[in-house]
């Protein structure tokens, strides 16, 4: 009389471990792409209080800016993927600078066109892949 064996043969186990492969192949591009965002994300917010000041000083003076300074802006806006959110003088346009997490030197521009209602802010791409940059920038 055989006695049955159980358990998983090579076949099997080998299967199981090209199938991980396969689904591992396809998800970590797909989460490194989804932190690329978040961290392109991140430099938005921190540049959210540059935004406002700017706005701030144009409703009160009617012009842009002459400095970062006088709208009331931080020198240094630095956050985990973000090196640095920046003023232009007298133009009002916001630089973000990323890091290695998005792209070392990757930048992404916020301009301002003043309007009846105050400030309209229009991301324009900078060197960000536009495949990290929210829809409302592209």
């Amino acid at each position: 009389m055989k006695s049955m064996q159980k358990g998983f043969t090579l076949i099997e186990l080998m299967i199981v471990v090209a199938i991980i492969g396969i689904l591992a192949a396809i998800a970590i591009p797909a989460y490194q792409n989804y932190t690329k965002r978040s961290h392109v994300s991140e430099g938005l917010s921190l540049a959210g209080g540059a935004k406002a000041g700017v706005a701030e000083f144009y409703s009160s003076n009617g012009k842009m800016p002459p400095s970062a300074a006088s709208a009331g802006i931080s020198a240094t806006i630095t956050g985990n993927a973000v090196t640095g959110v920046a003023l232009t003088a007298n133009t009002g346009l916001i630089t973000i600078t990323f890091n290695d997490k998005v792209t070392n030197g990757a930048t992404l521009l916020l301009s301002p066109t003043p309007s009846t209602s105050g400030i309209l802010w229009k991301c324009k791409g900078g060197s960000v892949d536009s495949k990290y940059v929210p829809s409302n920038c592209r």
